[in-house]
């Protein structure tokens, strides 16, 4: 921007904001009114009263003139107005007239003001240039060009917003200059087309300058082009956060910013190699088998890379991943890097297993992994978590894992471990468990502070035309509801994806928020190999015939430019292809498939190397009476002073210490004194679900609040012991789905704790249904995966109805029935699996704290109960025995892998898990109806 030569730092236009911050660092505060000043672009002539001397002279007065007007000369006000009015240079200043001038002599000098635009007009131009640079920001990922086929408008909207001055290829020339005039010559903004050269200050919620602090309107527009309309769309102006906003807008606005060195130019070409040669090696080895490979999206996998590497540079050292079957084994082999011949050899169906169970398909195993990251030369872990067909079913369990991992190494910001979690684009718009992951996302107890999403946008889902399948432009605005940022970016542009890659990587480590990045891509085959796209996508898929393949198009630009030649890229070629090939020879020589080694979460503590229990020991799980006794007067205490509780509160914590001294207990003070005797062991607890702090029957009260003090609160259980494990209770969200989920995910991490999710009615898990249908009941005989959830279900028929009290037992013994001939029904010989408390005697146990009146719990005789192939004792059925019976401890058949699961009455009594009989007394020893005995495994 150019001003008046000689003080040109001095009298140049300022903003309101810049004008007020300028005046407050010289002069006192004071109610001030400014005028905006306007710009012009010709070289300025020297005024003929201006030197270098004078300048702090005329730096005060016009200061003065600023705030008011009238209080310099008439001669300074005329030269002040002649200058924001725009004059030419040399003519703002006239000189005074002669004390014995009459008055119209002061008009004439006057003329000249009269003669330039009026303020307000200055005022108003500038105005409308910010409102275009804000629609840019808020809609210019509308027309952005991000559909690699350009047959679809990713927003699924061929318009563009009405706001928006734009020479994209959506319009062509006449259509351009039509909206131009329309939104300008008295139109929307009120700028005349002359106004396209004139100069206009950038206000500061913009860095499109760079470094210049005004620009002309017709470079304003391209570079709001460049920024917002080509091949990368931001979704942001939404975020409340006036900090975020402007980071976001520095790190896609600055001219210039997306640059690449050559050499990161040559790493994203080997590392596309690597992605599309996988598949073109899979395509030819075994062209009639499903895979549901990565073909039209093969930039995911130097996307993935990216994002990886970026984290580990800024600290992060575990990774945890989840995704659907799309792309799958490409991640294996390029970003997780499991052995190839271990990928190849699961093609071959002649293959025995050594595993028991069923097992999976091979795009659904997860892996664990630990290598060096070659970008920053730092350890990595990556997990990949084992996903079922239902797609989106793996989101709660990553996160959940997730934060497992965070907790259990301290990392109470996420700064060592995140998660990440790829999507495709009808799962992500059309699954409610998406939502329920997100809204997770911010609880205290459940954040996983920041998960970066990557979406591969086929524009399709299976057969479905996304115009057909959601009602929002984008499959991503879920999203919107946790103000995560939306990056859009077209997938044919390798450079544009890896740098939005970066940025969200780096917001994630900034702000730990979530963010998306959106890829959008299509799908080269149809939902499978062996799939018909043309039966009902003809146009797309006769446009992706005649595509181009992504690395074949980013080949010939690097070799445009020379930044590699055709020797050196065919050479990358030929030496992935080796690589395959022979990874291909050494999988002949396996004969035997090992699901084990697909373990997403091993517990290398637990199990050896090749699978098996390292100790089949029971430790003694009982206690002494000078320990329950102490967790009793906890429990009827509040262990913080100043402490002030409710007065209905009161009266239970000193029922309870009655109950203490009379050596009875009820169902609150059992799970009470089970859950203190293993957080004095060091086993960490957490017990999660709908209002379980307090209880659904008022019974509970594990959380403490202060009656005078917002938010203060207390857990006597975190006071009984000086060294003890924590214990963490907490209400969840008003969900089962993700919340069982997230807690599945949670007990992955480790044998070394007790995980429970409450129902608060047998009916609350009936929307929870997936997880243990995908999860629970077939996790062993799929993954050989270890588990040690425990589902609490309040069960019995006290009047509520069918389906509000029962929590249906029966359907875990139908989802872990594999044998369709067998099916445990009552008969005239009691099936031990449907046998009430009593029909099976056992022998009582000895226990240390004999005489206490425990509701008694039936004993099992191993001998007629089912064998489970993986029988464990862990911290779930010690806090069972801990909980049963004093007088009669418990030996159930408990397994490590495969969760427990207690039915507990409704008035707060409960059953037994797997291996023992259900009880059948409540809180109050009010009798509750028997009910079967539910074995998960």
């Amino acid at each position: 921007m150019f001003n008046l030569r000689t003080c040109a730092a001095k009298l140049r236009p300022l903003t309101a904001s810049q004008t007020v911050k300028t005046i407050s660092q010289q002069r006192p505060a004071a109610p001030r009114t400014f005028h905006p000043i306007r710009c012009y672009s010709a070289p300025v002539a020297a005024e003929p009263f201006l030197s270098g001397t004078s300048s702090n002279y005329v730096e005060e007065m016009y200061y003065a003139w600023l705030e008011n007007p009238k209080s310099v000369h008439k001669s300074w006000d005329i030269f002040f107005r002649n200058a924001n009015a725009g004059a030419a240079p040399g003519t703002a200043y006239q000189s005074p007239p002669p004390l014995s001038s009459s008055l119209s002599s002061l008009s004439q000098a006057q003329f000249l003001v009269q003669a330039q635009p009026n303020v307000d007009k200055l005022v108003e131009d500038h105005l409308a240039v910010q409102s275009l640079i804000r629609a840019y920001q808020i809609r210019g990922h509308h027309v952005a060009q991000l559909d690699p086929l350009g047959i679809l408008d990713a927003d699924l909207d061929s318009s563009v917003p009405a706001d928006i001055i734009t020479s994209t290829d959506k319009l062509d020339l006449a259509v351009f200059k039509e909206r131009l005039r329309v939104l300008t010559v008295g139109g929307f903004y009120g700028l005349d087309e002359s106004d396209l050269d004139k100069v206009f200050h950038l206000p500061t919620t913009t860095f499109i300058g760079g470094n210049e602090s005004a620009l002309p309107l017709r470079e304003i527009i391209r570079r709001l082009e460049m920024a917002y309309c080509q091949h990368i769309g931001v979704e942001f102006m939404f975020i409340n956060d006036l900090e975020q906003c402007q980071w976001i807008r520095q790190k896609f606005e600055t001219p210039g910013i997306m640059q690449f060195t050559n050499e990161e130019k040559r790493t994203l070409l080997a590392r596309l190699v690597r992605s599309t040669r996988f598949e073109e090696f899979l395509h030819r080895k075994w062209s009639s088998e499903k895979r549901f490979g990565l073909e039209g999206c093969e930039v995911l996998i130097p996307a993935l890379k990216t994002i990886i590497d970026k984290s580990s540079e800024k600290g992060v050292d575990y990774v945890i991943m989840g995704m659907p079957h799309r792309g799958r084994l490409n991640v294996l082999a390029n970003v997780i890097r499991k052995e190839l011949e271990q990928i190849f050899c699961q093609f071959d169906s002649k293959l025995e297993a050594a595993d028991e169970g069923s097992g999976d398909v091979k795009y659904h195993l997860g892996m664990y992994h630990r290598r060096i990251n070659r970008v920053t030369d730092r350890n990595i872990t990556l997990s990949l978590v084992a996903n079922p067909s239902h797609l989106e079913a793996a989101d709660p369990v990553v996160q959940g894992k997730t934060k497992a991992e965070q907790f259990y190494c301290g990392d109470t910001e996420g700064k060592k471990v995140m998660s990440i979690l790829l999507h495709g684009d009808a799962a992500f718009a059309g699954q409610g468990i998406v939502y329920e992951t997100f809204h997770l996302s911010d609880l205290p107890s459940y954040t996983t502070h920041g998960t970066v999403h990557v979406v591969v946008n086929n524009q399709i889902g299976f057969t479905t035309d996304p115009r057909m399948a959601r009602s929002s432009p984008y499959p991503t605005d879920v999203a919107r509801v946790v103000n995560a940022p939306i990056f859009h970016v077209n997938a044919d542009d390798p450079e544009a994806v890896v740098y939005v890659c970066n940025v969200a990587a780096e917001w994630r480590s900034t702000f730990h928020k979530d963010v998306v990045v959106d890829l959008v891509c299509y799908r080269r085959n149809g939902h499978n190999e062996m799939d018909e796209p043309m039966f009902t996508q003809p146009l797309m898929y006769k446009q992706i015939r005649k595509q181009k393949p992504v690395l074949q198009k980013y080949a010939e630009l690097l070799i445009s430019q020379g930044v590699v030649n055709q020797p050196e890229y065919e050479e990358e070629i030929a030496k992935y292809d080796k690589i395959c090939e022979e990874a291909h020879a050494r999988s002949k020589d396996e004969k035997i498939l090992h699901i084990k080694h697909w373990l997403d979460s091993p517990w290398p503590g637990f199990f050896t190397l090749d699978g098996q229990p390292r100790s089949m020991s029971c430790p003694s799980t009982g206690l002494n009476e000078e320990d329950l006794t102490h967790i009793g007067q906890v429990a009827s205490s509040v262990p913080v002073e100043d402490f002030t509780i409710h007065g209905g509160l009161s009266r239970i914590l000193k029922t309870r210490g009655e109950m203490v001294k009379n050596r009875t207990v009820d169902w609150a003070l059992a799970e009470y004194m089970a859950f203190g005797s293993l957080l004095k062991e060091g086993i960490h607890i957490r017990l999660s679900g709908q209002d379980v702090e307090r209880g659904t029957f008022s019974h509970r009260h594990h959380v403490l609040h202060d009656q005078n003090v917002d938010k203060r609160t207390c857990i006597p259980m975190n006071h009984l012991w000086p060294n003890q494990a924590p214990y963490t209770v907490c209400n969840s969200s008003l969900s089962e789905y993700g919340v069982l989920g997230f807690e599945l995910g949670f007990a992955m991490a480790s044998p070394n704790a007790l995980v429970l999710w409450e129902a608060q009615f047998g009916d609350f898990h009936n929307t929870a249904q997936c997880i243990i249908d995908q999860f629970i009941c077939p996790g062993q005989a799929k993954w050989v995966r270890q588990n040690g959830i425990v589902l609490l279900l309040p069960h019995g028929m006290e009047g509520m109805g069918p389906e509000h009290s029962s929590a249906r037992p029966e359907r875990f013994l139908q989802m872990c029935n594999d044998d369709p001939d067998v099916f445990p029904v009552s008969g005239a010989q009691p099936d031990p699996l449907l046998t009430p408390r009593g029909a099976l005697p056992g022998p009582d146990l000895p226990h240390k704290a004999e005489g206490w009146g425990w509701p008694r719990m039936g004993s099992v005789r191993r001998d007629v109960m089912p064998s489970c192939p993986h029988q464990q004792r862990g911290a779930a059925g010690r806090a069972l025995s801990h909980a049963g019976s004093t007088k009669a401890q418990l030996s159930p058949v408990l397994c490590s892998v495969c969760p427990p699961v207690l039915w507990e009455g409704a008035a707060g009594g409960w059953g037994g898990s797997r291996g023992c009989v259900p009880g059948a007394a409540g809180p109050s020893g009010a009798a509750v109806p028997r009910h079967p005995l539910t074995h998960t495994c």
